[in-house]
């Protein structure tokens, strides 16, 4: 039976883009107050204490603030390592996150941390092990979290459950909603010879509530080019045009930009949200469903 956690979120979904809040913008985001939505962190940089919790505390008191995670290896067979989800839900007590969100992947085994976000086969055994793994974060944490979808480069050789189909079950399963990384469904489809919009329209009716937009790279490998989900860049054109396509589908979800490699000035990171708002207010005049923070 499904179990109904709560929902920490603001009352009203957010109408302002939030940008990530890194270690090199700290001072200055506190000082200056950028004119952004709301802002996220990763957990897993904050879950050792020290002095980059004065900055988060401060800016806590301007802005909405949501938790990234990327270590809990939602995917894995082994469960959840229980000192990690011990750290995270410390973390989330503390500061009383927006959000909660993690990844669809796996990262590592007993006694050994991948660097890197590894992709599922979708197949019902893993969608099992994911909502065992998931219902467990949820009860710990006593909220509704949000899972993103991956970024791939190879296929799975078998695999019955489209990402949306995985997806899409996974929410009805274990109770928690989405957060759609439209770069990630971009990046994907590309390396896998799929149409990205015909992918996001199968997200139709999941329960949305976040929305990832990032840039990503191209490397010739073998003389075929794959798109690598760096973060490191602005959104290229064809994800504005997908997130345009997203925004229509889920009016009311909270749009986030994501830069983390290469990091750019703070001005770059609030032009960039910028134009997505831009972006989502065409989307309102267009007939969707107006939000405010």
């Amino acid at each position: 039976m499904q179990t109904t956690y709560t929902q920490h979120c603001a009352s009203a979904p957010l109408r302002r883009t939030g940008i990530g809040l890194r270690a090199r913008h700290h001072a200055e985001i506190v000082a200056s107050r950028p004119d952004v939505g709301w802002l996220e962190i990763h957990g897993e940089n904050y879950m050792g204490g020290g002095p980059a919790f004065h900055h988060l505390d401060a800016a806590r008191r301007e802005w909405p603030v949501s938790l990234h995670g990327v270590g809990l290896s939602l995917g894995s067979v082994e469960g959840i390592d229980k000192a990690h989800l011990g750290r995270l839900v410390r973390l989330a007590d503390r500061i009383e996150p927006l959000f909660v969100s993690e990844h669809l992947s796996w990262s590592g085994l007993p006694g050994l941390y991948l660097n890197d976000l590894l992709p599922l086969p979708y197949t019902e055994e893993a969608l099992g092990i994911v909502a065992e793994n998931i219902d467990r974060m949820q009860m710990e944490l006593r909220r509704q979290i949000l899972i993103e979808n991956p970024s791939v480069y190879l296929g799975f050789s078998h695999s019955p459950m489209t990402e949306p189909e995985f997806l899409i079950e996974l929410a009805r399963r274990s109770g928690c909603a989405l957060l759609l990384d439209v770069n990630n469904i971009f990046v994907s489809a590309i390396n896998l010879g799929r149409d990205p919009k015909a992918e996001l329209a199968d997200f139709a009716g999941a329960p949305v509530k976040e929305i990832h937009l990032a840039g990503h790279a191209s490397k010739d490998i073998g003389g075929t080019a794959l798109l690598i989900d760096d973060h490191g860049g602005p959104v290229s054109d064809p994800v504005w045009s997908l997130y345009d396509d997203a925004v229509a589908l889920f009016s009311d979800a909270a749009t986030l930009i994501e830069w983390d490699s290469n990091i750019p000035e703070l001005e770059t990171l609030v032009a960039e949200a910028a134009r997505a708002d831009a972006r989502r207010a065409l989307g309102g005049r267009e007939g969707h469903h107006a939000i405010s923070r």
